[in-house]
C-alpha cells in the first residue's frame, strides 16, 4: 500500500516528530521548526511504512541497490528498515541487502565504516538520511562510499526541508518535501529576542 506525502506529514505531526521552537540544527544553522524522525523510527511498524514507500520509489526508478548506507546517528534504524524493505522486493534473492551505518570517530569530522564491515568494489549503494537540510552528511557518506570503491546510485530521505535547494548530482528521493527557513546565528531573530536555543538530541537548552 502506498503512503502519500500527506499521510506521512500527518504521521510526523501525530507522533510529535514535527516541532516548533528555537533549534540548533546539526548543520549549525538555526530554525524555528525541527523534524525529529526518531519519534517515528522508534516504532518499527511506522518506520516500515516509510521504508516501504522509499523502496517503492527507488524500485520504480529502475534502481537496484544492494547496500544501504546511512550516517550515524540520524540514520541509525532508518538504513536498516530501508534495507529490509528492499529485501522484500526479492530482486536480489541469492543474497540479502546489506544495511550499514557510517560513523564519525571521536574528534573527526569525516565518516568511516568500521566494525569489520566492507563495501565491495562496484556495489550499488543507496545512501539514506532522515532529514536533509544542507545535505552535508549525505554528501560525505557518498564520498566515503566512492573512496571505498562502491557505486552510489541515489540518495533517500524521509524529509527534505531544504526547499528543493540541494543537488547531490544523483537521483534524490524524499518522502516529504518542506520549505522551512533556516538562519545563521548572526541573522537569527530568535537569538536576538533571547529565546532559549535547544539542540535536538540534547536534554539541555542554552541562551
Amino acid at each position: 500500500m502506498r503512503a502519500s506525502e500527506e499521510e506521512i506529514s500527518g504521521l510526523l505531526r501525530e507522533l510529535g516528530a514535527w516541532n516548533s521552537g528555537h533549534f540548533l540544527l546539526s548543520s549549525g544553522l538555526h530554525s524555528n521548526q525541527y523534524v525529529q524522525c526518531q519519534k517515528i523510527l522508534q516504532y518499527p511498524r511506522h518506520g516500515l511504512v516509510l521504508a516501504d514507500e522509499l523502496a517503492r520509489q527507488v524500485s520504480e526508478a529502475g534502481l537496484r541497490p544492494t547496500v544501504v548506507v546511512g550516517p550515524a546517528l540520524g540514520a541509525v534504524h532508518w538504513e536498516l528498515l530501508v534495507a529490509m524493505a528492499l529485501d522484500r522486493q526479492a530482486y536480489q534473492a541469492d543474497r540479502p541487502i546489506k544495511a550499514v551505518f557510517a560513523e564519525r570517530p571521536e574528534g573527526k569530522n569525516d565518516f568511516e565504516i568500521r566494525r569489520g564491515i566492507e563495501i565491495a568494489s562496484g556495489e550499488k549503494v543507496l545512501v539514506v538520511e532522515d532529514v536533509t537540510t544542507t545535505g552535508g552528511s549525505a554528501r560525505k557518506v557518498t564520498e566515503l562510499v566512492r573512496r571505498l570503491g562502491g557505486d552510489p546510485v541515489a540518495i533517500g530521505a524521509i524529509v527534505d526541508r531544504s526547499g528543493a535547494s540541494v543537488d547531490f548530482g544523483l537521483p534524490f528521493f524524499a518522502l516529504v518535501k518542506l520549505d522551512l527557513r533556516t538562519y545563521s546565528a548572526a541573522e537569527c531573530l530568535m537569538c536576538q529576542a533571547g529565546m532559549p536555543l535547544s539542540k535536538p538530541g540534547s536534554s539541555s537548552s542554552k541562551r
